[in-house]
């Protein structure tokens, strides 16, 4: 199978093409799932110059093979559910909620470590970037796109770089606009398609969250002396 990415930058700086319309929108955010969403996210917030922030969902993993999303949860409570998913593994009512529970505990503790006690940013009327490494199943981004538009902004945009084409299908009736590099078919994994697909840190998150702002100050110009 041929290798597309080089890393997740890589994949990043590749889809700036895609978007140099939202170049300098004043209006504009670009939201990543971490983790490895921010590394993509990072280097679209260089190139646009548009600030970048986190949108942390987690994926509702089935007991015993917790790779395999039935659904997802947001930071602002809104849940996505594969019906057809939580039916096969016959879970009851409970079983769900403990598992939504653990997840939205390390949302909690996501939420501190990355924003330091920031709330998320006011997205009504704005343009949202919603970006993510990959997808395969697709739940924590669906999730994520359907929390972000209950929050009205002006303009939703998927941006991925690789992803199967009938997870892809679905996604792109959520959003406004789908921007994506790759639909392989067939489509293994995310990972298949990078040289380099090492994990992301909690750490790596920070920093990049740090630069990106860094980069946004260096461009404000000064305000006028009062």
């Amino acid at each position: 199978m041929s290798v597309t990415f080089k890393n997740r930058e890589e994949a990043g700086r590749q889809l700036v093409a895609e978007l140099v319309q939202y170049r300098d929108d004043p209006h504009g955010l670009i939201l990543a799932l971490p983790r490895g969403g921010v590394a993509v996210g990072y280097q679209l917030s260089l190139a646009l110059h548009l600030p970048l922030d986190v949108f942390i969902t987690r994926k509702i993993g089935a007991p015993g093979n917790l790779e395999y999303a039935i659904g997802a949860v947001a930071e602002t409570g809104s849940r996505y559910l594969n019906q057809e998913a939580v039916s096969s593994f016959g879970l009851s009512r409970h079983e769900l909620d403990r598992l939504i529970h653990v997840q939205e505990k390390e949302i909690a503790r996501r939420k501190d470590l990355y924003r330091q006690g920031r709330p998320l940013p006011q997205l009504t009327g704005r343009t949202v970037l919603l970006v993510d490494d990959g997808i395969a199943t697709g739940s924590t981004f669906l999730a994520s796109a359907l929390a972000i538009r209950s929050l009205q902004p002006r303009r939703l945009v998927g941006v991925i770089p690789v992803g199967p084409p009938s997870t892809i299908r679905e996604v792109r009736s959520h959003v406004d606009e789908l921007v994506i590099l790759m639909t392989p078919d067939p489509f293994y994994a995310v990972g298949n398609f990078f040289t380099d697909f090492t994990q992301v840190e909690d750490r790596d998150v920070i920093q990049y969250l740090n630069l990106a702002e860094e980069a946004m100050l260096e461009r404000t110009p000064p305000s006028p002396a009062s």
